[in-house]
Order: structure tokens, then C-alpha cells, then sequence
């Protein structure tokens, strides 16, 4: 470890060694801090950080997110009243049956196709997945063996230095109580010539 005779360390945050602050000390230091923020720091992006990504949707699922934001109600879908039996006319009511036995033969269609190549795609979609979690799991478990290290070698560095800077502060309240003394002795000095030209003074007017 570097000494002050070495190079000149600067600690600012010592949470291994120093004792936790007070809530008046905390309360003074949020004062400070927030003296320093500007007035927009809680909607204006510090400009370290990176530019947002604009969204590039689909026409379609643009139209719809412009039309939520916009709080308009829904529309449009799948006309239910062609499902709907109508008492009144016999076309209807063909035309009801035609569109429920088109409806019929896609999801069976449909069913058709999940049933022969669904299960192969979910198998391929849960090893991709697989795959992602486990790099991701692995990229977690390096993140945390750095922050680990990290924090193992600033606690040491810090466990370190805690003796030099126990004596250095001794040595500063030393030298403060020190001045403090001279201050003393030097005023004591003063009022005892003050006193003793008041003396003088008056015995030679007497």
C-alpha cells in the first residue's frame, strides 16, 4: 500500500471504516446535494448517458399504439353478427353459415399444421431460450465475481489504511488543540499588557 510519503490517495467514500452518518448529518448533506441540482435534473437526461433508441413498430401496430395514446375506443375485428342466426331472412342466415364453416375449416387447418410442425418449432424456441438464459446466467455469474473482487480488494484497501489515517487525524486534532493553546496564551499575554499599561497610566496621572 502507497503511503503519504509515497503518492497522495484520496478516499471519499469509506464504508468499511467509517462510522454511518447521523439523520441531521444526512439531512445537511441532502441540502447540499440538492443545492447543486439543477432545476430540470428530474426530466432532463444527464448527458453521459447514451441517445434513446427510436422505436421503428409496424404500420399497423404504430396506427394502434397512436390510437391508445390517443384514448380513442377500439373498432374494427371480426364481424360477430355474421355468426348471428337472423330470423328475418333466409340469405342471412346462409350467408351466417357459410362464414361459420369457413371459420370451422381454417382453425381446422390450422389445428392441422400446429399438430405437425408446432411441436418441432416449440422445441427449437425453448433451446434457443435455453441457450439465451444460460448466457445470460454466465454473464451474471462474471459480473458478480467482478463486483465481488471489487469490493474484497477496496475493503482491504481501505482496512489498510484505516491506521495511517486514524494517527493522521490525531495528529490534525493535535495540531488544532495546539493552536487553539497559543491562541490562548497569546490573548492571556495581551490582556496582561493591557493591564499593566492601565497600571502604568495610573500612577502617572497620580
Amino acid at each position: 500500500m502507497a503511503t503519504a510519503t509515497d503518492t497522495i490517495a484520496l478516499y471519499d467514500s469509506l464504508p468499511y471504516i467509517d462510522t454511518p452518518p447521523t439523520d441531521s448529518e444526512l439531512e445537511s448533506i441532502h441540502k447540499q446535494i440538492t443545492s447543486e441540482l439543477s432545476a430540470d435534473h428530474k426530466t432532463t437526461p444527464h448527458p453521459r448517458l447514451p441517445p434513446l433508441v427510436e422505436p421503428n413498430f409496424r404500420p399497423a401496430t404504430q396506427a394502434e399504439l397512436d390510437r391508445i395514446a390517443a384514448g380513442k375506443p377500439w373498432v374494427g375485428g371480426i364481424d360477430v353478427s355474421r355468426y348471428e342466426l337472423a330470423a328475418e331472412a333466409s340469405r342471412s342466415a346462409l350467408v351466417a353459415a357459410y362464414a361459420s364453416a369457413a371459420h370451422v375449416e381454417a382453425r381446422l387447418a390450422n389445428l392441422t399444421l400446429l399438430n405437425e410442425f408446432g411441436k418441432n418449432s416449440w422445441l427449437v424456441h425453448n433451446s434457443q431460450l435455453e441457450a439465451l438464459l444460460k448466457g445470460l446466467e454466465e454473464k451474471l455469474m462474471e459480473l458478480k465475481t467482478e463486483c465481488e473482487v471489487v469490493n474484497k480488494e477496496r475493503k482491504g484497501v481501505q482496512v489498510d489504511a484505516q491506521p495511517e489515517l486514524a494517527a493522521l487525524e490525531e495528529r490534525w486534532k493535535g495540531g488544532i488543540g495546539k493552536v487553539l493553546e497559543v491562541e490562548a496564551g497569546a490573548e492571556a499575554v495581551r490582556q496582561e499588557i493591557l493591564k499593566r499599561r492601565r497600571e502604568k497610566a495610573e500612577v502617572t496621572d497620580s
